[in-house]
């Protein structure tokens, strides 16, 4: 398991106990980061105990529950509940992934802590500030370049020129590779990030796209793609199954190509 460290804020203090309805027979104890901007006790660890025959078998499930039955304060992002989005990306058990399909059950250890994912400033409680990630992804231009007319109908490419993309399109820019890439935590203003690189891979080798010149020499820089040290934390905890570092080995290889 890749262990990750907390979000920006430091020296987390001991927070309030919520229990379980009096009768609960199966109760699982979570504990989690609690944060308020407007707020005096910050940060803080709420554990509650949740009577997990009443709610759903994924994290979410728990905390949905426990806002509607225990504690509504508490404050997190979520929205297609199917993996498809990524807002309800997290720390779970010390390892990014998406409440909506993990289980409380595949969590091991005894109690279980949940926290917004690491090195993003916090906005409230589970919900961290992405403003900077999606301006990175902005900065790569996720749309195809042409300066060809564009045709009557669609651009076409080939059977083997669409096989190309697979493992890049499926990015659901949940940010869990790059909020567990040490690389990124480090220089996260400079570095562009797994997800990000993994996008522009996508964009310099589609096929139907006319700027993979312009798209490289906007890379290359000592910070926004070498940074990576293929540490490999994106591929393991990337809930789609995607492999960011490879994705970034061959621009690198693009880009000693160019040399050569």
């Amino acid at each position: 398991m890749v262990q990750l460290t907390l979000p920006k804020n430091s020296k987390v203090g001991k927070g309030r106990h919520w229990s379980a309805p009096a009768g609960a027979k199966k109760v699982k104890t979570f504990r989690i980061y609690r944060y308020d901007p407007e707020g005096t006790e910050n940060p803080r660890w709420d554990s509650y105990d949740v009577d997990v025959d009443a709610c759903g078998p994924m994290l979410l499930d728990v905390l949905i529950h426990i806002k509607n039955t225990m504690d509504p304060t508490l404050s997190f992002r979520r929205s297609c509940r199917e993996g498809v989005c990524g807002s309800c990306a997290m720390n779970i058990g010390g390892r990014n992934t998406l409440a909506c399909t993990h289980g409380w059950e595949e969590v091991p250890g005894g109690d279980i802590q949940i926290s917004p994912l690491p090195s993003m400033p916090v906005v409230k409680d589970l919900i961290p500030d992405l403003t900077m990630f999606y301006a990175q992804y902005a900065s790569i231009e996720p749309w195809l370049h042409t300066e060809t007319p564009e045709p009557r109908t669609e651009w076409r490419q080939t059977i083997a020129d669409r096989e190309k993309l697979d493992g890049l399109y499926e990015c659901i820019l949940c940010a869990c590779c790059t909020t567990s890439c040490p690389s990124y935590w480090w220089n996260g203003e400079k570095y562009l990030g797994p997800a990000t690189l993994l996008h522009a891979y996508r964009w310099i080798i589609d096929s139907r796209d006319e700027a993979t010149g312009e798209r490289l020499d906007a890379l290359e820089d000592p910070f926004k793609l070498y940074r990576c040290h293929t540490i490999m934390n994106c591929a393991q905890v990337c809930p789609k199954g995607l492999n960011p570092a490879l994705a970034i080995a061959e621009i690198k290889k693009l880009m000693a190509e160019r040399v050569l």
